[in-house]
């Protein structure tokens, strides 16, 4: 059973690595944040597009590795459609996931649950946690902008 579940998680990633809906540039994208992962060279950019206190939508761009793209695909898809606060919530419980730790509720998140697989690896955590280290960076940048805190 468990061979299954990671089995199913690997394809997942997979998918979201070489088919993302999310990959591109959102030229009026009220938050632009990048980053790069100097252990091994991935680089994420960031756009997330507003409408009011909601994330509208989400596209990035990056290279590296298939953690790290399919990391920022199924971010960006699990963001969509989710308030500023969400998003927040949303980051601590990767955070959380990746530290073994019980997820805050009632967070759920989604596909980005195939990822929990890589903390058997800690060399790659950081893989997937450039994408939401750039996002997170990318709403308190947003936050200090309109005063919020």
């Amino acid at each position: 059973m468990l061979d299954q579940v990671e089995a199913l998680y690997r394809e997942v990633i997979l998918d979201h690595y070489k088919n993302s809906s999310h990959h591109g540039e959102l030229p009026k994208a009220q938050i632009k944040a990048e980053g790069t992962n100097p252990l091994c060279g991935d680089e994420m950019i960031f756009y997330v597009q507003l409408q009011g206190d909601r994330i509208d939508k989400v596209r990035f761009q990056g290279k590296g590795c298939a953690i790290s793209q399919a990391a920022a695909s199924m971010l960006a898809g699990e963001l969509e459609g989710k308030s500023l606060g969400q998003a927040q919530q949303l980051i601590q419980a990767m955070k959380a996931m990746m530290r073994g730790e019980a997820l805050p509720a009632p967070v759920t998140l989604g596909e980005l649950e195939a990822l929990a697989g890589v903390r058997q690896f800690p060399v790659r955590v950081k893989c997937a946690a450039l994408s939401w280290n750039v996002v997170e960076q990318g709403l308190q940048q947003q936050r200090g902008a309109h005063g919020h805190q």
